[in-house]
């Protein structure tokens, strides 16, 4: 997977539009189990923002992140060769709420290490962080494509 082209960097005024973004879909969260209520909003490439929150399952594998959700979305609505610009994840607890390894690798299919992540840390104050950071050595694409060529 090549890095996406550069972009101009987010304003301050954009990164917080897209927080609210996620704030505000976090409240259609469907979570009556852990009552952890999340959301995220993705900036991508196109200039589109898409959203999704997380929705639990009583089996609770099932749970759908709120990442995840909206990459679903986005996919579902703009196509598969979406590609991040910058995500961002909210809560309505206060809490930490950085993605997990499973919405890491989700975000990593669509963006590269660059991609800016924001996102609520300890007491839900505002952290910045990338993709890269959050996972890195990041399973890609091009690591099958590798493995296809030496069979």
């Amino acid at each position: 997977m090549t890095e996406p082209k550069q972009l101009t960097p987010l304003t301050q005024a954009e990164r917080q539009q897209l927080i609210d973004h996620a704030t505000a879909v976090a409240k259609h969260s469907y979570s009556p189990y852990s009552h952890f209520r999340v959301g995220a909003a993705l900036l991508l490439e196109d200039g589109a923002t898409i959203t999704g929150c997380n929705v639990e399952n009583c089996s609770y594998r099932l749970t759908s992140c709120a990442e995840q959700a909206a990459i679903a979305r986005a996919v579902s609505e703009r196509g598969p060769k979406i590609r991040l610009r910058a995500v961002a994840v909210a809560n309505l607890n206060g809490a930490a709420s950085m993605p997990c390894g499973a919405c890491r690798q989700t975000l990593s299919e669509f963006g590269g290490d660059a991609t800016p992540i924001f996102y609520p840390g300890d007491g839900g104050t505002p952290e910045e962080t990338t993709l890269g950071a959050l996972l890195p050595h990041a399973f890609r694409l091009e690591h099958l494509e590798t493995a296809d060529k030496s069979s």
